[in-house]
């Protein structure tokens, strides 16, 4: 295939494709529908012009009829009064108008059988477009009520869609949080335990917390110790210097002198 009929064949599927896309079905059937009812009218106008024709004859074979009678009249009046050389020229002319009269009695039956062809073949172009009116709205009802289904039908799916986005958003939010988590509670375990050091300083190893809880707690020890002297009425003074006990047993160490004793 050479390159112009390929180039043909392709401009030819997309214009087919196009003009599919861009076709109403709704509109097509009102366009065949309003030439159905223009040649409808042509027919009508053509039953029209052919009784026209038929009427004009009608009224001719009147006139010529007319005329023939008047002709045998004139011609027995003539016979009467002995003009028998009158008589024979009024039948003379009498016999052509009677030729005229059969011609278009000729004519006149012709144009009676093309009337009644053309009356018969407009009724039944009437009868056909009646029953394509009623299908061509039962089709566009259709149709409406598909394209109706259809946009619906794209309507949810377009929300399916987005639902289906927005799970997959909600998941990986999900798995995201669920990392970051287990991160941060691994990082924690890690300065907790001292294999991660903290680069502000705050954190503390296990045996470093535990000396200061036992700081804290003599602390605390000292204090209530005072503040039980304050309640018992001891002065405040020696209260205070309370945690020096430990300083001032140092005579309660004499054993020496009672092992003199025995010396």
């Amino acid at each position: 295939m050479g390159f112009w009929q390929r180039f043909t064949m392709i401009f030819k599927s997309k214009a087919n494709k196009a003009l599919d896309k861009a076709e109403d079905p709704r509109e097509t059937l009102d366009y065949s529908y309003e030439k159905q009812l223009e040649l409808l009218q042509k027919v009508r106008r053509g039953v029209a012009d052919v009784a026209t024709s038929r009427k004009r004859v009608e009224l001719q074979m009147q006139g010529l009829q007319q005329q023939a009678d008047k002709l045998d009249a004139q011609a027995r009046a003539a016979l009467q009064g002995g003009r028998e050389d009158l008589a024979r020229e009024a039948l003379t002319r009498k016999s052509g108008l009677t030729n005229q009269l059969n011609d278009l009695q000729t004519q006149l039956t012709q144009l009676q059988g093309q009337e009644e062809k053309m009356v018969d073949a407009a009724q039944r172009l009437q009868a056909k477009i009646d029953a394509f009116r009623t299908k061509k709205e039962t089709i566009k009802a259709q149709y409406s009520a598909a394209e109706a289904q259809t946009k619906i039908n794209e309507a949810f799916a377009g929300v399916s869609e987005e639902l289906s986005d927005v799970g997959l958003a909600i998941q990986r939010a999900e798995e995201k949080t669920q990392t970051m988590t287990a991160r941060a509670g691994a990082i924690d375990e890690l300065l907790a335990s001292g294999a991660l050091e903290d680069p502000t300083g705050t954190t503390k190893d296990n045996l470093t917390r535990e000396l200061e809880a036992m700081a804290s707690q003599s602390d605390v020890d000292s204090q209530l110790a005072a503040m039980k002297a304050e309640v018992s009425g001891s002065p405040a003074k020696p209260a205070v210097e309370a945690p020096a006990t430990p300083a001032v047993e140092a005579p309660a160490k004499q054993p020496p002198p009672a092992s003199g004793g025995n010396s």
